[in-house]
């Protein structure tokens, strides 16, 4: 008789267990599908930005009202969606290791300018063509590599460090690299460029990073959608550089088409197996080709565009907006798809090269001289 009761409790207990699951299912199978619809749209990356390219190349008129003042909000929004997905510890590992920072420093300006006149020079382009290919591969990091580094599963701290270094190395390394191979001096705001750091990427990772710390619930609720945002930002932006200098796009041919889409290819492939071979892992190889091959191209086009008579000089800057972004995203969502594998190179190889001073090696140089 006993047993009864007892077995009716327990019936009774686990009854009521299971209304807040039944409840809670309909909530855990619509963030499922969000989830889904967040991961296909991202993985379409490289077709939005051919469908806002070809739009902007038809209507330019359509993004004219993406001012400045927009272009640098579309911006902050982006570097906001891939703060949120960051934490300090992040940033801390990175910086205790910098020579990935440094390798990168050193393929932006040292690798990129002198690919840009070699491809320029062997596809016979005119001088001011081949002085804008020289000006592409003499720029920063594009900001948009911080969301294709997210997509292919690289290390988006990393990623946020070298964009930042090579932005703020644009101050002093694209007037000289400019000056040496064009024998143009170019003038570039030091003061504007470290602002519009601290404005773009700085204080919206700060914030998203901030966000993550103290609202976690709300972070893992629109973590899945900051991918989405981000492609949309960047499509608006392109779309807005493209819709700016549509007619030279379309007059250049692919006698210009395709030594702009090598210098992105070219220094996305350098800067993988460049990485491979000095036993640097998966993730940072990633990240490395992802920053080697994406530069600020409408950065290039402005300093063109104030700083070189000839119009010519600033389509290759113009051409290089559409490359840049297709490249990237391409990357991209291919790594997406594909595992993570633990690196396959020595590690002693890796840990040797992680280990060496290269600022103390460069002043004990100097010192010498």
């Amino acid at each position: 008789m006993l047993a009864t009761p007892l077995r009716r409790a327990q019936r009774s207990r686990a009854l009521a267990a299971s209304i807040p699951a039944e409840a809670d299912a309909p909530k855990a199978t619509l963030f499922e599908t969000y989830t889904k619809v967040s991961s296909a749209l991202t993985n379409l990356f490289p077709v939005w930005t051919v469908l806002f390219t070809g739009w902007a190349l038809a209507d330019p008129a359509a993004f004219a009202w993406l001012t400045t003042q927009y272009f640098t909000a579309g911006l902050a929004v982006l570097m906001l969606s891939m703060g949120i997905t960051l934490s300090p510890k992040d940033f801390a590992r990175v910086a205790t290791r910098p020579n990935a920072v440094l390798l990168n420093f050193a393929l932006c300006y040292g690798m990129m300018p002198v690919l840009g006149l070699g491809l320029g020079k062997l596809w016979g382009l005119d001088p001011a063509m081949v002085a804008g290919m020289v000006l592409v591969g003499s720029i920063n990091g594009g900001q948009a590599s911080n969301l294709c580094t997210f997509i292919a599963k690289g290390n988006v701290a990393l990623s946020v460090l070298m964009t930042t270094a090579t932005t703020i190395g644009a101050i002093f390394m694209t007037p000289f690299l400019c000056k040496a191979f064009l024998g143009t001096v170019v003038p570039v705001d030091a003061r504007g460029i470290v602002v519009s750091t601290l404005q773009v990427v700085l204080a919206p990772i700060v914030l998203g990073m901030t966000l993550n710390a103290k609202a976690p619930k709300l972070v893992s609720a629109i973590k899945p959608a900051t991918p989405v945002v981000g492609v949309v930002s960047t499509c608006l932006l392109v779309a807005a550089a493209v819709g700016q200098v549509a007619e030279p796009i379309l007059d250049a041919g692919l006698s210009l088409q395709v030594p702009v889409m090598l210098i992105h290819l070219v220094g996305g492939v350098v800067g993988y197996w460049l990485s491979r071979l000095l036993g640097f892992g998966e993730t940072t190889s990633r990240t490395m080709a992802i920053e080697t091959s994406m530069k600020s191209s409408a950065f290039g086009f402005l300093l063109a565009k104030l700083h070189f008579g000839d119009f010519a000089c600033r389509v290759p800057s113009a051409v290089s907006v559409v490359w840049m972004a297709l490249t990237g995203s391409s990357m991209a969502v291919a790594w997406r798809f594909m595992k993570v594998n633990p690196p396959k190179f020595d590690r002693n190889v890796r840990e040797r090269f992680e280990k060496v001073d290269v600022i103390s090696i460069v002043k004990r140089t100097l010192g010498k001289k």
